[in-house]
């Protein structure tokens, strides 16, 4: 009786053993093919963890490896619910390549450390020019609007990548700021947005853009009298900094009890940004809106010597030169933009007297999606001409247009 009281003891550690591995690691095996004879740069894969085949692991961690090489990869938590949502990392492949990735989940955190391939950050105003750093913030409605905007250094969040450089004011306008890049690195630690005479020339970047009364580079807008109108009475706004790592950077901005159009809306925007690339991937979800609501984004005419267009397709592009601090009549940058809308999305396009813009509204889960292109004249071996700039727009719609097939099995 013994023995079997010890035999049934041994099944019953070693069936747990068992669970509790199960629970703690797993292995998938990932197929990434490019459907299309031109070459990839730094393609994003995103892995959801919250589909059933996951949701029974405890997933810290993950270890991507191809073709025997670890490769940089990021486990981000979406919701704030202190579990990994996505794991995102980046691939190159040739005309009609398929790479094989080889993925290790882990409940163990990771003791690799990537180089980093973004930043992201909401530092704040002191007194003592400390800036502090933060992850999140959050106004009431009736907050001034220029104390709102001046309480954060650099005016709002930051989020950057080797080409470029963004910011997101925390105001009514919401309107996003490009800074250009000569070299390709991260420099925000060091300029924060303001960069000095004698940094400029150490050939650090700068602000490129003057985005006056315009959208500027994809700002999100609701339409009013026909004209974009920005996001003025709410409850309370709130900037977030979703992410920050190797492969990318998630800046998440919300307005709850938005009054629209007499109606009440909650809203999330959210801007992801990965490394090595040069757009910006924007989606927006909205709740309480009717499904007719409409609302705008588009790219701004540059100031000076403008040229571009907006398609019917959703892609719009723009090149010109600006001046982007007024106190600096003599600081003149040119600058590249591009937008390209979601097919579920568009309206129609419009163009007005400072911008190329398209209508927009809701799909049916109240989900709007687009993407921002943006480059500096200033940058070594960049774009030096409109033409060059909106023949690699062209070439980025196509990429859009047609996404890389990827296949996931267990390893």
């Amino acid at each position: 009786m013994k023995r079997i009281h010890r035999i049934f003891l041994l099944l019953l550690v070693l069936t747990s053993t068992e669970v509790y591995a199960q629970a703690t690691s797993c292995r998938r095996i990932v197929q990434v093919t490019n459907p299309t004879d031109k070459v990839r740069t730094a393609y994003p894969v995103v892995i959801d963890l919250t589909s059933k085949q996951y949701i029974k692991y405890d997933i810290v961690s993950a270890n991507v490896v191809c073709n025997g090489i670890e490769i940089a990869s990021q486990i981000d938590d979406l919701n704030g619910d202190g579990k990994g949502d996505e794991l995102a990392f980046l691939t190159d492949l040739s005309a009609n390549e398929t790479k094989t990735f080889n993925i290790t989940f882990s409940a163990n955190e990771s003791k690799v450390q990537y180089p980093l391939g973004t930043y992201a950050y909401i530092k704040l105003n002191d007194s003592k020019e400390k800036h502090p750093k933060i992850k999140t913030i959050t106004y009431p409605g009736d907050a001034n609007l220029l104390d709102m905007y001046n309480s954060i250094y650099g005016h709002g969040a930051v989020f950057e990548n080797d080409y470029m450089a963004y910011r997101i004011y925390m105001d009514n306008r919401q309107s996003i700021d490009l800074y250009g890049k000569t070299t390709p690195r991260l420099e925000m630690d060091v300029t924060g947005f303001y960069t000095t005479d004698e940094q400029l020339k150490q050939g650090y970047g700068c602000d490129i853009l003057w985005a006056g009364k315009s959208v500027g580079a994809g700002s999100f807008r609701g339409i009013r009298n026909n004209e974009p109108c920005y996001i003025d009475t709410v409850e309370w706004r709130k900037q977030t900094v979703i992410a920050s790592g190797p492969v990318r950077s998630i800046i998440e901005v919300a307005d709850d009890g938005w009054i629209y159009n007499g109606r009440e809306l909650d809203m999330t925007q959210q801007y992801t940004l990965y490394a090595g690339r040069r757009d910006v991937m924007v989606e927006i979800h909205i709740s309480g809106g009717c499904e007719n609501e409409l609302y705008c984004t588009g790219i701004q005419k540059l100031e000076n010597n403008n040229t571009g267009f907006i398609q019917p397709d959703g892609l719009a592009g723009s090149w010109g030169n600006n001046v982007p601090e007024k106190g600096k009549p003599h600081h003149n940058e040119w600058v590249g933009l591009g937008l390209y809308t979601d097919d579920a999305n568009r309206i129609e396009p419009r163009e007005d007297e400072f911008n190329y813009l398209t209508i927009l509204r809701t799909d049916k889960d109240g989900t709007i999606r687009y993407r921002i292109a943006t480059c500096a004249g200033r940058e070594t071996n960049g774009f030096n001409k409109a033409s060059d700039w909106f023949e690699f727009l062209q070439s980025w719609k196509e990429e859009i247009d047609h996404p890389c097939i990827v296949k996931i099995k267990k390893g």
